[in-house]
Parts: C-alpha cells; structure tokens; sequence
C-alpha cells in the first residue's frame, strides 16, 4: 500500500481537477440559449492555448501513458511507432481540420456524419460513419478506466475488491456530473491541470532516472542487457509492422469523434493550424513515457506477468518520495479524465444528430436534443464503468484494437471526401462494408493482434491498413460501374469542389492544389 503523503498528494490532485471542473460554468456565456453547439462544442469559441490543451489532452489519454512504455518494458523499440505516428498525425491534421472546419462551420455541422450527410446526400453513409465512430469509442472509453485502475493499482492506491471499484465510480461520478452540466468545457478547463500535473511529474521523474543511470547511455544499457540484446533496434522483421502500424495508427487517430469534436470546437481555422504545430511538445512527452519504460526494464522492476503497463507506476513507486509518486498517479488519472470525457461528449452528440434526430425525432428543439444528449452521455460513462467490470482487462483491449481498424473504414468518406466527391456513396458503402468484415477477420483470427503475416514467410503489417486498402479498392472500383448503371448520387450542399483540381500558379509555373 501507498504511505499516507502519496495518497494525499493524489487526492490534492484529484481535488484540484473537481474544483476546476465546477469553474466550467465561468466559460459560458449566460445570455445564450441551450443548444447542441453550445454544450458539445462550447460554442466553437476555444482559442489557441484551450485547443492545444484540450486537443494534446485528448489525443495523448492515461492509456497511451500507461501503455506504450509497458510495450517498450516487454519489447522494446516496437514500442516507439507511437512516436513516428503522432508525428506522421500532425501535418495531416494541419491538412484536414482547417477544412473541415470552414465547411462544418459554414453549414452548422456538429458531427463528422453530419458533413458526410452533406458532401454525399446519403443518410444511409452518414449512418455508418456515425455508428462506426461510436462503435469504436465505446471500448477506447472504457480503457481509460483501465489505465487508472493499472496505474493506481502498481502504485498501491487502489484498494482491493468492493472498496476499490467504489472509488473508481466515485472518481468518474465527478466527472459525469460536470460534464453533464457544463458539456465541452468541463474537460477543457481539466485539460489544463492535466498538461501542468503532466509535464511536471514526468520531468520530475524523468530526472531522477536519468540522475540514477548517469545519463541515458546507461539506461539503454542496462536495458539491453535484460533483453539480452540492443533495446532500440528493429529487426528487418520488425520493420514492415513498425512503418504500417504508424502509418495506419495516424490516419486512424484523426478519425475518431473525440478528436474531430475538439477539432470542432476551435474559433477558426488557424487557431487549428496553430495548435497543430505546437503539438510535437505533446509528442516529446509520449517519447518521454516511453523511454522510462526502458529505464524500468534496467532498473530490474518485475512488473507481474500480462501487467506490463504497471512497469512505469512501479518504476516511480520506487524512485520518488510519496508526495511525488501521488503526484504522479494524480496526473496520470486526470489525464485518463479529459479523453474520458471528450468521448462521452462526442459519441452523444453523434447519436442525437445522426440517429435520434435523423431517424427517431427530425423536428426535436435545440432544448431537447441538448437534454437527450446529456442523457445519452451520462448512459456512456455508465456503460463504460460496467463494461469494465463485467469483462476481463484483456477484453476491453481486445475490442480497443478492433476499435482502431474499424474507425480506419472512415476514412475514405471523411478526408478523401474533404478533397474529392468522385467516389460514388454506395461504392463507399461497399467498401466500408469490404473492409470492416477484412478488418474484423483478420484481426480475430491473429488472436486479437492487429499486426498480421501476409503469408507464409511474409512479412508482417498492421491490419487496419490492408482492410483499408481493400476499402478503397472496392470503392474506386464500383463507382465507374454505378455511374454507368446510372445509379443516382444525392446532392452536394457542401460547396467543395467536386473533383481534385491543381492550378498552376501564372508568376511561378508551379503547381497548387
């Protein structure tokens, strides 16, 4: 168990990030009636410093902190594709959010399905991209809870039995209340207490390793020596899975509906190419989690077997004085309470917009759908707490990894649809439909790993990428017999233009799309 200063410490934390939340209510404007923009978006009001907050504090959740240097513990440089993915994430998200910001706000659109509405005429497309991305959010919500629970749980404050699973409701009832209350901006205000417990306790942490081994030569080392060879190296086997497995996390990542809701929110167009840029300090942290933990495999921790995630907590747990250790596992924990949040808040909004208005009530009030949001959030976050505690850890993971191949079906629809309406709608149904069963049955089959050989002696990639490839090979391939079947398209109320263009720039001669 946890000595008395770590426990206080990291209910100070805790604390701090409740009495933040209640302050929510200060960033939204009184004289406003309720609307779905409003408490989704926080009014598409966020400036700079909120997006990047908000947007890094999303993105970067307690599971990847957890996560990622557990994998480099157990295996080492196959741990860092995280790295090269959020920096392959960046300027694609420089590309594609500005865009989809100038249209979303032009025409109202709260949801990703909400601009596939618009850009294809097709509500049967809208609904699948929006299932798709509430399908996938659902089990990435619940990992969060269990990325507190392995992190609490290394560092002995997390109780055992009934005691423990009340303080995890407890500490996610806060959240709900807040975020039912005051939408968006709950975890907006969170993010900043998050960003500065962060930073700070994993500096902190990252001092005293570095002070311990005498700089990070030692480290890596000392690593080496437990693996019983270099802990950075890739094998020529490891490298086609490392390169398809960042590739194809970072399309997916800007895909799902908390990310694209953050995106939403921002007061324009620049403010998201700002943020964009100055996302690569998020990174650094990541690279940061993962090297400690390398440094927790040459500091001879024995994480227990299937637990590798509890490498980092233990390596702190012996490392810092209990004040520090609590900070540590208070910042880990609010950070697994932003995401958290931002996913209730993004898969509602989805079923109102693209379900329940579309479908069940098309003439419900602003008032209303706000309130069935509310609801529908709530019902998220309860659902995740049961979905935690009535599967295995394992489970959840297993649906998470599920969840990243499927959200990658959305892809062709969202951002190619961002620059291109060729593509006919039906034909990006068939290949949605073509790659989330490929996704799905090659995934299963591997046990649940999403790295799968090609064949026999064949390299290994990650599966999203190929049932995405198949995705756009159906889709390109069907829209040329539709268009000759005269099959027809619904209208584009998007104003983009339909095809691809590059205009050649008159003083230069150079090409510009």
């Amino acid at each position: 168990m946890a000595d008395g200063a770590t426990a206080a410490t990291f209910l100070a934390v805790i604390g701090g990030a409740s009495l933040l939340a209640v302050t929510a209510r200060r960033l939204r404007p009184s004289d406003r009636l309720p609307s779905l923009e409003g408490w989704a978006l926080a009014d598409r009001s966020l400036g700079t410093g909120w997006i990047w907050l908000l947007l890094g504090g999303t993105m970067f959740t307690a599971y990847t902190f957890t996560a990622i240097p557990g994998l480099a513990y157990g295996n080492g440089a196959p741990a860092f594709f995280a790295v090269p993915y959020t920096v392959i994430m960046c300027p694609l998200a420089f590309v594609l959010l500005g865009r989809l910001w100038t249209v979303a706000r032009r025409h109202g659109y709260i949801t990703v399905a909400d601009f596939v509405r618009g850009r294809y005429g097709s509500p049967p497309l809208a609904l699948v991209v929006a299932l798709t991305g509430i399908l996938a959010t659902m089990p990435y919500l619940a990992l969060q809870l269990l990325g507190i629970r392995a992190v609490l749980a290394a560092g002995g404050v997390y109780p055992r039995g009934a005691t423990g699973d009340l303080v995890m409701v407890a500490l996610f009832a806060g959240l709900a209340v807040a975020t039912y209350r005051h939408g968006l901006r709950a975890p907006t205000v969170i993010s900043a207490l998050k960003a500065v417990a962060v930073f700070v306790s994993l500096t902190a942490v990252t001092w005293l390793v570095l002070e311990r081994f005498h700089g990070p030569g030692g480290v890596f080392d000392g690593a080496a020596r437990r693996l019983g060879g270099p802990a950075l190296l890739l094998t020529p086997a490891q490298q086609p899975a490392y390169a398809t497995l960042a590739l194809g996390s970072a399309l997916a990542l800007l895909m799902y509906p908390h990310v694209l809701t953050v995106g939403f929110a921002a007061d324009g167009p620049r403010t998201l190419r700002r943020t964009t840029v100055a996302l690569p300090a998020w990174i650094g942290l990541l690279a940061m989690f993962g090297f400690l933990g390398i440094a927790a495999l040459a500091a001879g921790v024995r994480a227990p077997k299937g637990n590798a995630e509890a490498a980092v907590p233990m390596l702190v747990d012996r490392l810092m004085p209990g004040p520090l250790a609590g900070l540590v596992f208070g910042a880990i924990t609010v950070g697994a309470l932003v995401p958290a949040a931002v996913m209730s808040i993004a898969a509602a909004t989805s079923f109102v917009r693209n379900v329940y208005v579309e479908y069940v009530h098309p003439t419900a009030t602003p008032k209303r759908q706000v309130r069935i949001a509310k609801t529908v959030s709530l019902t998220a976050k309860v659902g995740a707490v049961a979905f935690v505690f009535g599967l295995r850890d394992q489970d959840a993971i297993n649906l998470q990894l599920l969840g990243g191949v499927w959200i990658l079906q959305i892809f062709p629809a969202v951002a190619v649809g961002l620059y291109t309406r060729w593509l006919h709608p039906r034909a990006l149904l068939a290949g949605w439909g073509a790659g989330m069963l490929a996704g799905t049955f090659l995934v299963v089959r591997q046990g649940f790993s999403p790295i799968v050989p090609l064949g026999s002696g064949a390299p290994a990639v990650y599966a999203g990428l190929l049932a995405l490839a198949l995705n756009l090979l159906v889709a390109v391939a069907t829209t040329p017999v539709l268009a000759r079947l005269g099959v027809p398209r619904g209208a584009d109320l998007t104003d983009l233009p339909a095809r691809l263009t590059v205009r050649r720039r008159p003083e230069t001669g150079a090409n510009n799309p």
